[in-house]
Formats: C-alpha cells, structure tokens, sequence
C-alpha cells in the first residue's frame, strides 16, 4: 500500500480535538460549478466533500462562475451561489466576474461564516483569500500549474501563485506530489495530504476486453498532452486494431479537431463529448486501455477511474500520476516520450492474457478511494484550521 492508498483509507480521528462537535458555518470559493458543461474533476471533488460534510449537519456555501444556464440552487445540502456578470459565455468573462466579485459577496457574508475555504484555480491558483476574508482560511489545492499557463500565455501567473500560496498558514493537497511542491514555496505551511475519491458505481462495471483507446478529461491541448497522445497514436494505429477516443469538452475542442484533421487521423479519432456518471464508467470499462498524457497533474482522478472501472492505464511517469498508476495496475512512459508512448499503446494492446490480472488489481486499488473515509479527514482538517477563541465564541453564541 504506498502513501496516497494509506490516506485514502485512513480513518478519521477526531475526539482528541476541541470543538470537534461544533456545527461549521463553511464558505467555499469553488470558482467552477460541477454542473457547468465540461466542468473539470476539482468540482466534482469539491461536491462530492461538501454533500458529506452538509450531511453532518453543517451549513456548506459555495461560490462559483456564472455560465449560461447557471442558476443558484441547494445540490443534496449544498448552497450553490453562481456570482459574476451576465451569463459568463467566455472564460474571461466567467474568470472576470468572478474575481472581481468574490471579495465583495466574501466580505457581506463574514459575519455567517466560522470558515473559508479558497479552491486554486487556473490560470494563477489563488487570490490569496487569507489577506481579505476576515476570517480563518484554508487553501484546497486541486491546481497548481501557474508556470504552465504563464509559459502559454507570456503573463507571469507563476508570480501571483507563489505569493499567494505564501499567505496561508494552512493547505489541503490532493496528492503527495502537490504538497511537496507546496512545502517548496511555503515551508511554514501546515500541509495535509487528502486525496480524491472514487464513484462506487465505477467498481461495479462489468470488466470485459475492449477495442478501443480512451482518453477523458478537459479538452486542453497542451496541458493535457492532447498534442502528444494523436502524435503517439499517429505512430501506434497502424500495428493496432480500434479507434482512439476523446472523452470531454474544453477551450480547445476546435484545436484539436484542427490537428486530428492536419494529421489524418480521422479516420481512427473520435470526439465523443462531455460525458459523466454512468455513461462515462461505461465507457472507461469498454475501453482496452486508458492513456492520461498529462503533462501535468494535481491527482489524476481519471485514472482511478478508468482503474475502478476495471480498464488498465498508460500514463506519463510524472509526480502526481506515478502515485494513482502503481506498477501492477498499469504502465509508466518516461514523461513525454511520444515513441515511448506509442510503443507502450501497441505493446499493452497486443496483452491481451495479461489485461483481466491487470484490471483486477487496478479495481482493488481504486476501492481504497473512499469518499466518506476522505471527506471526514478533510472535515477534521477544518476544525484544525479554526482558532480555539473561534470555537469558544461559537460555543458561548450557542449557548445563549
């Protein structure tokens, strides 16, 4: 069991804590809506936390992006307030509107709030909430790849994230990896490693031998590696049989349409659009393998999906992934090596003895990652975040 699976199924201690039976008024700075088309994993994890933790009898707020569509609702015990102007069409206006914001609605709900919890999100990670909320701040860290968009866009983002990261005294990493790139900018930080979950539904798909590839997440060319993965299946289709299929939606669903066109691959890519719940479990488990060409990851959440659905996966040997994808569960490509990554395709294709023991054990792994057992540790990393005089107040105010 390495170190991601032993906190995954760590048990929650929580009686040697004072106030541990304190109900929590929480604010969460989600910025992205799980129900927003092509929402990205951080949401997902972000509701799947807060659904337990409101189920406890804690009051759960969370802010996010307007987007068309949007609309401000309670999602199984979770408040969802969409902020910004309009409708949010574009991604600068989403990220516009909510930045300039956040600080605003933040600042008239201080007085209801005991917690704020500040989600990293692109392109420049945090707004650096611990200097204005006003109250106790804790950091979620889903996204930490400033230097990437900085790198993409020529704007020194990887500037605001370092100072920004450096403002907290307190931050939940969703892997390893993470935390240590967090200790590097922010040695003073208390960081606590809590990973993501799984959907159970996935560990009951029936295993069965595909013949397609899949790849699933966000539509981002670069940072996702799209561009890499149609090189390496370029190389790969020919000595293989099935298509390779793309799973998601994203900024740049017509750039990659334009390289498939450029490269033709056509014939053997196919776009197969957002997909979730069910339909994206079945369509991880019909795979033959799943390939996450990331160049950078925080967790790697579909991994242990396609893992949980009992498909092995190919992936990059980078921090984050090297922790979800262990040796008996599938494959590591040195990062970025497209030959590499078209020679591992066809080789694990051809496999076909040794794919059910590999999807076996990948599904074995992948029960470890269990949502209540990791929403009770996030919780206990809440009340650690809280000032024993906050507590006391609370306390006193609840006794009058």
């Amino acid at each position: 069991m390495n170190a991601v699976e032993k906190r995954a199924t760590r048990n929650s201690a929580t009686a040697d804590v004072v106030g541990r039976e304190l109900s929590l008024r929480i604010l969460h700075l989600g910025f992205e809506d799980p129900m927003m088309p092509g929402a990205g994993g951080g949401s997902v994890r972000t509701h799947q936390m807060n659904r337990r933790i409101a189920s406890k009898g804690h009051a759960v707020t969370v802010l996010t992006t307007r987007y068309p569509g949007w609309t401000a609702r309670v999602d199984e015990g979770v408040h969802y307030i969409p902020l910004g102007f309009g409708q949010g069409r574009t991604r600068v206006t989403r990220l516009l509107g909510y930045c300039l914001r956040l600080p605003v609605e933040v600042w008239k709900r201080r007085s209801t709030v005991d917690l704020v919890v500040e989600d990293f999100f692109a392109p420049f990670s945090t707004m650096a909430a611990p200097m204005w909320t006003g109250k106790p701040t804790l950091g979620v860290v889903q996204w930490l790849h400033a230097l990437e968009k900085a790198r993409e866009y020529k704007l020194p983002f990887h500037w605001i994230e370092r100072a920004g990261v450096r403002k907290y005294r307190r931050l939940i990493a969703v892997s390893d990896g993470t935390g240590e790139q967090l200790r590097r900018i922010n040695p003073e930080a208390t960081i606590d490693v809590v990973a993501n979950g799984v959907d159970t539904r996935a560990l009951d798909i029936p295993w069965q031998l595909g013949a397609d590839i899949v790849c699933l997440g966000r539509l981002e060319f670069e940072g996702k590696g799209l561009d890499l993965l149609l090189k390496a299946w370029g190389k790969a289709m020919k000595r293989i049989d099935g298509d390779l299929l793309i799973a998601g939606s994203g900024p740049d669903e017509q750039k990659i349409r334009d390289a498939i066109a450029a490269s033709h691959l056509s014939d053997r890519v196919r776009l197969i659009g957002w997909i979730t719940g069910p339909e994206k479990f079945a369509a991880l488990g019909a795979a033959r393998l799943v390939v996450v060409p990331s160049r950078a990851e925080t967790f790697g959440i579909v991994a242990v999906e396609a893992l949980a659905s009992g498909t092995p996966v190919i992936a990059f040997d980078i921090p984050c992934l090297r922790e979800v994808v262990p040796p008996r569960c599938g494959w590591l490509v040195p990062p970025f090596d497209v030959e590499g990554l078209a020679d591992e395709i066809v080789k694990r294709y051809k496999d076909v003895a040794d794919l059910p023991a590999v999807g076996k054990e990948g599904r074995k792994f992948a029960s470890n990652f269990d949502w209540d057992a990791l929403a009770g540790r996030q919780l206990d990393a809440y009340y650690e975040a809280l000032p024993d005089a906050s507590v006391r107040t609370r306390r006193s105010e609840g006794n009058t």
